[in-house]
């Protein structure tokens, strides 16, 4: 069975080298299929958000995801990166779940502003986030959790494969 961790991540204060991540390690019930990590609002802890989904993925043969569950892990880290309000006490939490053919991508943040899709400007370099969650995922959406703030989710689910059919005329 796989090994799930709980880690607190900042590269400034938790360099990645190998014992570092032994110390901050926790075990969690491996039944659970759940891995929660803890995050700055350092950009650089997009990155390795990113790497540990992977892990995830390839650890629960869910690798065919990997593409879009990056990218909407990305846009949602970067959204509470920009937005939340992150104070030692309360810091960006991710949650990967999986279940049979399926994961679901939670975003945890101190901040009770809840994110909105909107049309961005031609122009613009930013505002197309949700978009893309929007058009990756099964369904997404914003939730309310315990304690202050917010927790932002989407749903991936592995894409059936249909045998092809010949014709035999």
């Amino acid at each position: 069975m796989t090994e799930h961790t709980v880690r607190r991540t900042d590269p400034e204060k938790y360099p990645r080298d190998a014992a570092t991540l032994r110390a901050l390690t926790e075990r969690v019930d491996p039944a659970t299929s759940v891995v929660v990590l803890r995050w700055s609002r350092d950009p650089r802890c997009v990155a390795y958000a990113r790497l540990e989904l992977r892990k995830a993925l390839a650890d629960w043969g869910l690798s065919v995801l990997e593409d879009s569950a990056v990218l909407i892990l990305s846009e949602l880290l970067n959204n509470a990166g920009l937005h939340a309000k992150v104070t030692p006490e309360q810091v960006i939490e991710t949650r990967y779940f999986r279940s049979s053919g399926a994961l679901r991508i939670e975003v945890h943040d101190g901040s009770s502003a809840r994110p909105q899709p909107r049309t961005p400007d031609s122009e613009a370099s930013d505002g197309r986030g949700l978009l893309l969650v929007d058009a990756l995922a099964d369904e997404w959406g914003v939730a309310e959790r315990c304690g202050p703030g917010k927790v932002v989710w989407a749903s991936l689910s592995v894409p059936v494969v249909r045998p092809v059919e010949r014709d035999c005329s």
